[in-house]
């Protein structure tokens, strides 16, 4: 256990009030679960949420055993039997801390971090697989589950707070891991949750709308992405996607070894498809010719980070070519399940407008626009209401037919997130869409008008084996159904 004067050495600006040689012996940023220890050295930060403000709780805190308040601003009444740390930013504050509290982990790993709007998942959860069959002890941190090597350990957040990321990440060095992959979001970004955390390379996917409901502007939306790249050190490597228009931008002003990659121009990692299919997609990469058993442009972009980053971690072609040539479509990405009648049903996250589109566009090129195509989508409740049009435009641009249909709606009326859905359907098309509040009633009716040769694209879940309906998450899982539905035809 360190002192107190040890947390405090990388946070500039504080301001102390009581004994700062006390060893901490507990770090909390919830109130609730705060606890007294014999010795003291209860750390309790007060964060000023999105829904909630920390510093209400300060008092509870103090009654539940907290010893050591470290906040932004002090309250009117100080008690003198506390001791007091007052800091610019507590959210930032809680990452240095956790760092210490855990001796520094991400130090003793190469944690490589993924940021962009769309892919991450993917590519995180590929990187794993491809360094455990490697060989190399590996950890992840994904929307979809955290593992430290085999092992699960449930995912809550896209990238977890900085004390369950610190406790992570610790367990990752206890387990002889030599790598992690991580998702870095945006919100753990502005919320300070990657603060003091040592990553060996940093890589950008792609940025489109998304997420405005928390960052209010896209402007705001990118420099958040852009300060992962600004804080890197000069011993970590960027890897960003030049494709994409804000892909220099991303690494202006850092100070990290920059390497880029491309299917369009000069990269120091090029990519090139030479033929797509459900089956998987025939590429070279760096004059290097393989097949992946991935499809569409959008995993091509996935794959070639992958490639980039396995080089930088120093990882040869003879060893690596052969082991991506394995790697499967993470669960819930363009997840192909096979109808009886012979049609395609596909699985995706997809749930902005630019990975609604990727979809769907490779639904068509992959087809050469010979089979009928019917998109069943929703959109999420308590989440950005802009997106909703634009989710709705895209699926009818692209598709035969489109069935509109509750995606999680959360405390939101399923209706009202509908109509904000309708707003967006061009009037020539109109005939061609349907919609039920239902899901599993939208997925059922798609699959019996679904023809033999067609394609049915379920979009927006993915994954996830739930829908949240007010605050209660319910069974549900879009494979499943389809699977269900195709089998009862």
């Amino acid at each position: 256990m360190s002192p107190l004067k040890d947390y405090l050495k990388t946070i500039a600006n504080y301001q102390i009030q009581g004994d700062e040689n006390q060893k901490v012996t507990q770090i909390h940023f919830d109130s609730r679960k705060v606890v007294p220890h014999p010795k003291g050295g209860v750390v309790y930060i007060a964060q000023r949420g999105t829904q909630t403000d920390g510093h209400q709780f300060i008092a509870s805190a103090i009654q539940n055993g907290a010893n050591i308040i470290v906040c932004e601003t002090l309250p009117l009444e100080v008690d003198p039997n506390i001791t007091w740390v007052v800091v610019p930013d507590s959210s930032k504050a809680l990452g240095h801390f956790a760092g210490q509290f855990y001796d520094h982990p991400s130090e003793k790993l190469k944690l490589v971090g993924i940021t962009g709007t769309n892919g991450k998942t993917t590519t995180v959860t590929l990187l794993h697989h491809l360094f455990m069959s490697l060989g190399y002890p590996t950890g992840m941190l994904s929307t979809i589950v955290n593992k430290i090597n085999n092992r699960e350990v449930e995912a809550t957040h896209t990238t977890p707070d900085a004390l369950q990321l610190n406790a992570l990440l610790n367990e990752m060095v206890e387990a002889g891991c030599e790598y992690c992959f991580m998702e870095v979001s945006s919100h753990a970004l502005v919320q300070g949750r990657v603060e003091e955390i040592h990553f060996t390379g940093a890589v950008f996917s792609n940025i489109t709308h998304d997420h405005l409901d928390f960052h209010h502007t896209f402007a705001s939306y990118i420099a958040a992405k852009k300060s992962f790249f600004d804080n890197l050190p000069k011993t970590a490597f960027a890897l960003t996607n030049i494709d994409d228009k804000n892909g220099l931008v991303m690494v202006q002003n850092s100070a990290a070894q920059i390497s880029t990659f491309s299917l369009r121009s000069g990269s120091t990692f090029k990519g090139k498809i030479l033929d797509d299919s459900f089956e998987g997609v025939h590429v070279k990469f760096n004059e290097q010719e393989l097949f992946l058993r991935l499809s569409g442009k959008f995993n091509v972009y996935n794959l070639l980070a992958i490639y980039g980053i396995a080089r930088l971690l120093g990882i040869e072609d003879e060893e690596l070519l052969p082991k991506m040539s394995e790697l499967k479509s993470a669960p819930g990405r363009f997840q192909v399940i096979p109808s009886p009648t012979g049609a395609i049903g596909i699985v995706d996250y997809a749930h902005t407008p630019d990975a609604l589109k990727n979809v769907l566009t490779t639904i068509r090129e992959i087809t050469q626009n010979s089979a009928e195509v019917i998109t069943v989508v929703g959109c999420g409740g308590d989440r950005d209401a802009q997106k909703r049009p634009v989710m709705a435009e895209v699926a009818c641009k692209f598709s035969n037919k489109v069935i509109l249909t509750s995606d999680n709606p959360r405390t939101e009326d399923p209706q009202q997130i509908l109509r904000d859905m309708e707003a967006g359907v061009p009037m020539e098309f109109k005939r061609n869409v349907l919609t039920i509040e239902s899901r599993r009633e939208a997925i059922k009716t798609a699959c019996m008008m679904l023809p033999p040769n067609g394609v049915l694209l379920v979009a927006g879940k993915g994954h996830e084996k739930y829908q949240i309906i007010q605050k209660t998450k319910h069974h549900f899982d879009d494979v499943e159904e389809l699977i269900n539905h195709f089998n009862a035809q």
